[in-house]
């Protein structure tokens, strides 16, 4: 057994001025991180296809339903789904894959049409750039000639 400890443990009390450098290193991290996409997203913009595992999902959601309607869990659900998901063989995904891929397609066609029409719609603004002011004063100015 040992004894009690005879040495007498020294607390430093660490410097004021690295204590307040230490906390505005880490919010400035933390920033840093929250601004990964900063950028705002366009609620008009096409939404991202579902992969094969989602597509899989909305068929298995009715059928567990089915066979299954007092469970209420959607975590049970999603395990489920996940345990047998994993438990196919590629031959079992690839009808799942295919329409993953046939809705893929149809993403980046929606999305070169949203490109074009958001290009045509800021090249049609061109009356824009004059303000309201300026126009009127133009108005003005031709109806006193």
């Amino acid at each position: 057994m040992k004894g009690p400890r005879t040495a007498v443990i020294a607390h430093k009390r660490p410097d004021a001025e690295k204590l307040k450098a230490r906390k505005a290193e880490i919010k400035t991290t933390k920033e840093k991180g929250s601004k990964k996409n900063s950028a705002p997203k366009d609620p008009d913009a096409p939404k991202r296809p579902p992969s094969a595992f989602f597509v899989f999902m909305e068929e298995f959601r009715k059928s567990f339903k089915e066979n299954f309607p007092e469970n209420k869990s959607v975590s049970a659900v999603g395990k489920a789904g996940g345990a047998k998901w994993k438990s196919m063989s590629d031959s079992d995904k690839a009808p799942y894959a295919e329409k993953a891929s046939n809705k893929k397609t149809e993403y980046e066609k929606a999305v070169e049409a949203y490109q074009k029409q958001k290009l045509n719609n800021n090249g049609d603004n061109e009356e824009s750039e004059k303000s309201t002011s300026e126009i009127h004063d133009d108005a003005e100015h031709e109806a006193s000639s």
